[in-house]
């Protein structure tokens, strides 16, 4: 409906992204007049890239895209299934053959690992346990990774089935994604290169992906890089998992591994099986893994420090390390009560370290916090290991407050200002859970009431008004159906979803 007239190259990107115009598909080309001989994209077209959100084709040849080869990039995100969608249609419309890649890079904590070796000596190397670290991320990172990618490329296989005309051929790529992917371009040679705006790691308010930006520069044929317009969080498709059953777990062994934060709980466990298997071989009945094999696998596989951090430490280490926050709590100074008035001007006492003679002082901004006996009672509830992180963020909270004593009503101000932060997500709220679910098989392993006194008296009286079911149980059955992605709403919206998904 006209052209798109600027008499410059910033007036032309603005008027092309910002001109209100309807349509589906901006096509420019990779260059223009002044095309320059090093240039890897035009001025217009590099400015114009960061201001469309709509799907835009990049020419730079005149290779027909009838019975091409067409190659797409998937990441796991529905941002890239949006492309393999995209390719599908174009794919069947042209009769071309599509070629589908995932990525995923091994080399980064590679190179860290031994460059840092080569600064250390072999003294320090093994204060700090390098090998182990690297064998950690060689035997679950690197294999948790792999398998990631065999899962984006079996979603785009089930999307490929619903054009069975459109013939298919997928690749696992290793190394930095963009540098991969050119290589794999170069090989088969496509007409056509797919690719979704943003990935899997997209950083909020970004215009452009950096592996997107890469591969729109250096591809060699033209691009087609698909808008975020309508795109959803969900719109990841739904796979079988790969039917591979799991090793039997002992309750102790169970209770432990359930310590792990949800994110790597798979990994670790998968992890944890196949050091099992390796070691007593996959007979019938098949092992059991048992805290004794669980303990193996553990001093195999992480640090001590990864150990203690993930909640799966031996009973000494975790004793030890509980040892160590209760001399960090030591320092907090605990001092009168919620109920106490605050005097017109907070003073402090201090003690002279040649004489012992005691006075007071004004208060100021570097003095330590004081708690009160009823806000240190409360602290009491967090797990010993965590307790000194929880001081310190309430303690920081009160400092950046110009508050200089923690009452019972300072803590709740500081969990509301974590959550309208939206600091607290669904994950915390799994982590909280699967501790409850570990306490409750421990106890029903050892023949006791899995829950507390205190949760029963809980549970009975939510039945009295008329509560018949978990809440956090729901979430956790329901949350793949959620329609909104809670890390990228408010607290608001994140709550009036969740009482949606209840109803």
């Amino acid at each position: 409906n006209g052209r798109l007239v600027a008499e410059e190259e910033d007036s032309a990107a603005r008027l092309v992204g910002s001109s209100g115009r309807q349509y589906d598909l901006l096509a420019l080309g990779a260059h223009g007049l002044g095309r320059q001989q090093f240039s890897q994209l035009g001025g217009v077209a590099a400015r114009v890239l960061r201001g469309v959100e709509k799907d835009v084709l990049i020419v730079r040849d005149q290779q027909p895209l009838t019975g091409g080869r067409f190659l797409v990039c998937v990441d796991g995100s529905s941002y890239s299934y949006k492309a393999m969608k995209s390719a599908l249609e174009l794919a069947q419309e042209f009769g071309a053959s599509l070629y589908v890649c995932s990525a995923f890079d091994v080399e980064y904590h590679h190179v860290v690992f031994h460059n840092i070796k080569d600064v250390l000596s072999y003294q320090a190397s093994k204060v700090f346990k390098f090998e182990e670290q690297e064998e950690l991320h060689n035997n679950i990172i690197d294999k948790g990774l792999l398998k990631l990618c065999q899962a984006n490329l079996k979603r785009a296989e089930v999307m490929a089935q619903q054009f069975p005309d459109v013939p298919i051929k997928t690749q696992i790529l290793i190394g930095k994604p963009f540098q991969v992917i050119m290589q794999w371009a170069d090989e088969i040679k496509p007409t056509l290169l797919v690719i979704g705006r943003h990935g899997a790691h997209r950083i909020e308010h970004t215009e452009l992906g950096s592996q997107s930006e890469n591969l729109v520069r250096l591809a060699p044929c033209n691009v087609l890089l698909t808008g975020v317009v309508g795109v959803r969080p969900e719109d990841i498709p739904w796979i079988e998992e790969d039917g591979q059953a799991g090793l039997p777990w002992a309750p102790e062994a169970e209770v432990r591994i359930l310590r792990v934060p949800p994110f790597a709980q798979g990994i670790a466990r998968r992890a944890v099986e196949e050091y099992v298997l390796e070691k007593a071989g996959n007979g019938s009945p098949p092992p059991t893994v048992t805290n004794k094999w669980l303990d193996e696998a553990i001093q195999k596989l992480l640090p001590t420090h990864m150990q203690l951090i993930m909640g799966i430490g031996s009973a000494e280490e975790i004793a030890l390390a509980e040892v160590k926050a209760g001399e960090q709590m030591k320092a907090t100074k605990v001092q009168g009560h919620d109920t106490d008035p605050e005097p017109p001007v907070p003073q402090i006492e201090t003690k002279c370290p040649v004489t012992g003679a005691v006075s007071r002082r004004p208060r100021v901004a570097t003095d330590p916090i004081v708690w009160t006996e009823e806000g240190w009672q409360r602290l009491q509830l967090v797990p010993l290991i965590a307790r000194p992180l929880a001081r310190n963020t309430v303690e920081r909270f009160a400092r950046n407050h110009d508050i200089w004593r923690v009452t019972t009503h300072v803590m709740d101000d500081n969990k509301q200002a974590m959550i309208e932060a939206d600091e607290f997500d669904v994950d915390t709220m799994m982590v909280m859970f699967t501790e409850l679910r570990a306490k409750q098989i421990r106890a029903e392993a050892e023949g006791k009431d899995a829950l507390s006194p205190e949760m029963r008296a809980f549970i009975e009286e939510a039945k009295a008004q008329g509560i018949t079911r978990c809440p956090i149980r729901d979430i956790e059955e329901k949350m793949e159906k959620c329609p909104v992605d809670m890390k990228t709403v408010t607290p608001g919206e994140a709550k009036r979803a969740i009482e949606k998904l209840l109803q």
